[in-house]
């Protein structure tokens, strides 16, 4: 397993891990292709069952360029997370730099109908430093 990177951010409750790699396997560094998997873990350290709706990513690329990704739920699903309930899914991101940084949010909805964006606090996407 490559080094990885992680990050953590609690909103209401809603507490959000991220842990990122490098995926050599599909990065063609000489075509400035890198690849990184992140796997999410959503737990619901709070007291009200939640939904997650939406998703809004902020993707930084080495050179600065920011890419802005928006969707309905998460891999293809909607989890509803009941107090102590969590829910983990891995996705990937093609980057043309070998470093970038990638935050965003979560929204979620409350039982009663309330939505509240629930942070993903930023985490690095980077190659390893090799040793020669």
């Amino acid at each position: 397993m490559d080094a990885m990177f992680t990050s953590e951010a609690v909103t209401r409750g809603i507490r959000i891990r991220v842990e990122s790699q490098f995926d050599p396997d599909r990065s063609e560094p000489s075509k400035s292709q890198w690849f990184f998997l992140y796997n999410v873990t959503i737990s619901n350290e709070g007291t009200e069952t939640v939904k997650l709706q939406t998703r809004h990513w902020i993707i930084t690329d080495g050179t600065g360029k920011v890419e802005e990704i928006r969707g309905p739920g998460v891999v293809g699903k909607h989890p509803k997370l009941k107090p102590g309930e969590s829910f983990e899914y891995t996705s990937g991101c093609p980057l043309p730099t070998s470093f970038g940084v990638m935050e965003g949010t979560y929204q979620m909805e409350t039982e009663d109908g309330e939505h509240f964006d629930a942070k993903i606090a930023p985490f690095t996407l980077s190659e390893p430093y090799t040793v020669h």
